[in-house]
């Protein structure tokens, strides 16, 4: 059982202070800047908005260990200070028959926003088993539509210190978004910046997804598809032409390779054979459950890496379906020539324009070999698979498949999003960050992990994050699926040692 403990005071203090700054974003409305009505929420935002469902929340939900504990007083502050200077975090969402549109809350108020809360007293050492047990309940706590979607709920003392765990919709921003808002929350932190003058038109696979935003919201045939290569970068291509006619036959040919490679990763989305079957794999029920690891040295994971001539990422990824494939083995299942398909974030917007917030991001299919045993052979079979995604459009497609799903009604946007939660077993995301340890209202960010949301009946979302010179794996899972999912984590750090191992004994003066 949690307590839950409002500040009545601090709330009303809080909330005083933000009063200024939802009644400016009330007046850039009423001013025209948001427009009278609002601003409309985009296609593809739409459509994650709508994709909440009785087993899976469409919420990104992280943590933050903090030493010393910071206050209640604090959090309000910094938030009022620096979250709130973007205005869709004072913003609900109202929807109708033809989407939805962000409107300014004028009964904005911090106490619903900022919880403060005390976990169950736990056996000293059995702290984290209290926070991952709510953490879990929180996953599957819907946010109030009448209100911003978003709570920050800080358990004073934990650990000697606080932890401070976030809950925002998706359809508010993808996480390399909310990385840019995270880097103006810390101390020291950048200001949230303002409004930018337009992108001057941008070349390759961006220039790509402008057209496909502003130009794909029709039924997604093949034809409007391919069309998406030739026309997105045929555009800006052809200005360049005018200036370098030299270029045009290289141009020609980079064109008709580019629309191959569309309708090949077309058809190869389209043609996704369902996913094996493991008891990972199934109809989820209604409650999740939450499991992280200690940091494993992130120059270890670079030593072996570069000892196997490999990525960071193939190490990581090799650990996971290692990891996953003991799990299943322990189950006394066979995983002997058996994979997993997982689906992978990719950002499809430049850095710089983080700050917009929103979603801009594809997916793309990554199988991973967990019924491979040896830890070498994994990792080079995962190597030769994340070579294979490289130039691929799939990101890119699936993006316009989001954006066509928020045009429809939600029963069609379920159908048509449901046949992906078929052919996939986990969400995976892996997020470089800072190399060193952020401040927060003056305490340092001991732990950053967070969670991805998954979609339809999936139900296992794995999260890799680098900070501070350590990597850790977050593991969510339905608890109908998956019930334990310490079990998993616990096999992370063992087979990333595996295979450090044999990376040792291998023959290299040969």
């Amino acid at each position: 059982m949690v307590t839950r403990i409002v500040n009545t005071e601090a709330a009303k203090k809080a909330t005083r202070k933000t009063a200024r700054v939802v009644q400016k974003n009330v007046g850039r409305a009423a001013s025209g800047m948001l427009g009278l009505s609002g601003e409309r929420v985009s296609k593809v935002d739409t459509a994650w908005l709508r994709m909440d469902s009785p087993s899976n929340l469409m919420m990104i939900v992280g943590i933050w260990v903090l030493r010393p504990g910071i206050t209640h007083d604090a959090l309000c502050a910094r938030i009022e200070e620096r979250l709130l200077k973007y205005p869709r975090f004072t913003q609900r969402v109202v929807e109708d028959a033809a989407g939805a549109t962000w409107v300014v809350d004028r009964d904005f108020d911090m106490a619903h926003h900022v919880v403060l809360e005390q976990l169950p007293k736990k056996p000293r050492g059995h702290e984290q088993e209290a926070l991952q047990d709510r953490v879990a309940e929180l996953a599957m706590q819907p946010l109030d539509h009448k209100h911003p979607l978003w709570q920050f709920h800080l358990v004073p003392h934990y650990q000697g210190g606080s932890a401070l765990v976030v809950r925002i919709h998706h359809c508010i921003a993808d996480g390399i978004a909310l990385i840019s808002v995270t880097q103006s929350l810390v101390d020291g932190g950048a200001a949230p910046p303002g409004h930018k003058a337009k992108a001057t038109p941008r070349s390759g696979l961006e220039g790509a997804e402008d057209w496909l935003t502003d130009h794909l919201i029709k039924p997604f045939t093949s034809l409007a598809v391919q069309a998406l290569g030739r026309a997105g970068d045929g555009a800006v291509r052809s200005m360049e032409l005018l200036r370098e006619p030299q270029k045009g036959l290289s141009d020609t040919l980079d064109a008709a390779r580019m629309a191959c490679q569309v309708a090949s990763d077309l058809a190869a989305l389209a043609l996704m054979p369902d996913d094996s079957r493991t008891r990972l794999k199934g109809q989820p029920g209604t409650t999740k459950r939450v499991a992280w690891c200690a940091p494993i040295p992130l120059e270890e994971v670079k030593a072996v890496g570069k000892a196997l001539n490999c990525s960071i990422n193939d190490v990581l990824l090799s650990c996971v379906a290692g990891a996953i494939g003991e799990y299943l083995r322990a189950k006394g299942d066979d995983v002997a020539g058996q994979e997993i398909r997982a689906m992978v974030p990719v950002n499809l917007r430049p850095i710089e324009q983080a700050y917009k917030l929103g979603n801009r991001f594809g997916l793309a299919p990554l199988v991973l070999p967990i019924g491979l045993d040896n830890p070498v052979e994994r990792i080079y079979e995962v190597r030769r698979r994340m070579g294979q995604m490289k130039g691929s459009y799939q990101p890119l497609l699936a993006f316009g498949m989001l954006a066509v799903a928020g045009l429809l009604v939600k029963p069609a946007q379920d159908a048509l999003l449901n046949l992906f939660g078929k052919k996939t077993t986990a969400v995976m995301t892996n997020v470089p960050g800072p190399k060193d340890k952020l401040k927060f209202c003056g305490a340092t960010i001991e732990q950053n992990m967070f969670w991805v949301p998954q979609s339809g009946t999936v139900g296992l979302g794995v999260s890799i994050l680098s900070y501070g010179g350590g990597v850790q794996f977050g593991v969510i899972t339905d608890a109908t699926l998956c019930p334990d999912p310490q079990a998993i984590i616990d096999e992370f750090e063992p087979e990333f040692a595996k295979l450090s191992m044999v990376t040792l004994m291998l023959p290299w003066e040969e």
